[in-house]
C-alpha cells in the first residue's frame, strides 16, 4: 500500500507492508509528485527489532510488532534522505509561542517533555506543541525552521505546523533554577548527540554542515520541575 505525505516541505511517497504507518501519517497527507520515495521490506523491520532490543530504544513508546517497527523503519529512511534538502531530524521537544519556536534538548530522562508541558500550563493556548520527540529542522537561506512530524514520542504531542526557531535550550536537572546564554561551541556536543546521524557518509557530512548553519540563540537551563523554571526560561529566551 502507498500514499504521499509532506514533511518539512518535501513530499514523500511511502510504500509499506502494513497500514499502521499510513494511520500514523494521516495528518500529513499530500498530493502531487513526490520529491522521493520510501519503501520498506521485512528486512528493514527485522533490523529495527534487532536495534531496538540491542539499544533498549522501545521503553514503552512502541510495541515490537512488525507494524509498529515499520513505523520506525520509515522514519529512519526519511531521516537518511532529508539532509539532501537541508533538513535533519532532531531529538527534542519543540514548542511554538506567538509564531516563534523554542526547542528543548537534553539526554533522555532529563525532563524535556516535562518542561514543555510547564510552558503549555503557563501559556495556555498560546503555546502549541510542534513536536514532543522528533521534529525536523531545516537550515537554509539564513533561516532555521522547525517542523512537526508524526513521530512524536510516548505522549503523542505534535502538530502539522512549522515555525522559525528563536532559541534552542539545553536542559539539566538542578534544585535551583538558572539560565544563561551559551555559544554555539558549547551547545554543539549536545546538539550532535541529539541529532539523527545518517549512515551514508555524504548525508552525515551534510548533517554536520547543517548543524553549523543553525542561526539561533543557544541557552543552558539548570532547572527543577516547577512552574518557576518555565517562567524563567520563557521570559529569558523570548527577550
Amino acid at each position: 500500500m502507498k500514499n504521499t505525505y509532506q514533511f518539512a516541505e518535501r513530499k514523500v511517497e511511502i510504500h509499506s507492508i502494513y497500514s499502521d504507518i499510513h494511520s500514523c501519517c494521516r495528518d500529513y497527507l499530500a498530493s502531487g509528485r513526490p520529491d522521493f520515495k520510501v519503501e520498506t521490506t521485512q528486512s528493514d523491520i527485522d533490523r529495527e527489532r534487532e536495534k531496538s532490543i540491542r539499544e533498549g530504544e522501545m521503553k514503552g513508546s512502541y510495541d515490537l510488532t512488525d507494524a509498529c517497527l515499520e513505523i520506525l523503519a520509515v522514519y529512519r529512511r526519511i531521516a537518511e534522505k532529508m539532509p539532501d534538502y537541508d533538513t535533519f531530524l532532531f531529538h527534542g521537544s519543540a514548542v511554538a509561542v506567538y509564531g516563534q519556536a523554542y526547542i528543548f534538548a537534553a539526554k533522555s530522562g532529563t525532563g524535556k517533555s516535562t518542561h514543555a508541558a510547564l510552558w503549555r500550563k503557563m501559556l495556555g493556548e498560546s503555546a502549541v506543541m510542534v513536536n514532543d520527540d522528533k521534529p525536523l529542522i531545516r537550515a537554509a537561506e539564513g533561516k532555521t525552521v522547525v517542523y512537526g512530524t508524526p513521530w512524536n514520542g510516548k505522549h503523542h504531542l505534535s502538530s502539522n505546523i512549522s515555525a522559525p526557531v528563536r532559541s534552542i535550550c539545553i536542559l539539566e536537572q538542578a534544585k535551583v533554577n538558572a539560565i544563561r546564554r551559551i555559544s554555539n561551541e558549547e551547545a554543539y556536543p549536545v546538539l550532535l548527540q541529539q541529532t539523527y546521524r545518517p549512515a551514508a557518509p555524504a548525508a552525515l557530512s551534510k548533517t554536520l554542515q547543517l548543524l553549523d548553519r543553525l542561526d539561533v540563540r543557544f541557552y543552558r537551563l539548570s532547572c527543577n520541575m516547577e512552574l518557576s523554571a518555565a517562567e524563567l526560561s520563557y521570559h529569558t529566551m523570548k527577550g
